[in-house]
């Protein structure tokens, strides 16, 4: 059996890029932590936000790496000299990726009792209507 690509359909033109952006979307993996929301806040713009109680501001980082908004956190280990009869908050870190749209800008990133926001908007694409002229070969 053969894989079925976008580019073998004629009337699909240039959308071989859309199936690696299908490819790596489902790669950026399915892990839980930290927990996050994606809400639309008008018909143009998007937050996320993430889960991210003991990061400081400074532990996390926000970059866009090939069209990917990639958020990462790393906590520092401020255990030494300290003795815990329990420890169920683990310094751990992590790495969540969002695949963005052509268009899509990041914009300002607020962080707000815990919760690290982060606002995207997207530009609408002009409707463009253009005429090719025929010449004669």
């Amino acid at each position: 059996m053969s894989k079925l690509t976008l580019g073998s359909y004629p009337h699909l033109l240039g959308f071989e890029q859309l199936e690696r952006l299908l490819e790596r979307s489902a790669k950026a993996g399915n892990e839980g932590y930290p927990p996050y929301n994606i809400e639309q806040t008008s018909d143009f713009s998007y937050r996320i936000t993430l889960a991210v109680a003991g990061f400081a501001e400074e532990d996390l980082s926000i970059t866009i790496e090939d069209r990917q908004l990639v958020i990462r956190g790393r906590q520092r280990d401020d255990s030494e000299g300290r003795i815990f009869l329990h420890r169920g908050i683990a310094a751990r870190q992590f790495q969540r990726m969002f695949v963005l749209a052509d268009g899509v800008e990041v914009g300002e990133a607020i962080m707000e009792n815990g919760l690290l926001h982060v606002d995207l908007t997207r530009a609408m694409p002009e409707t463009v209507v253009q005429t090719i002229n025929i010449r004669k070969g």
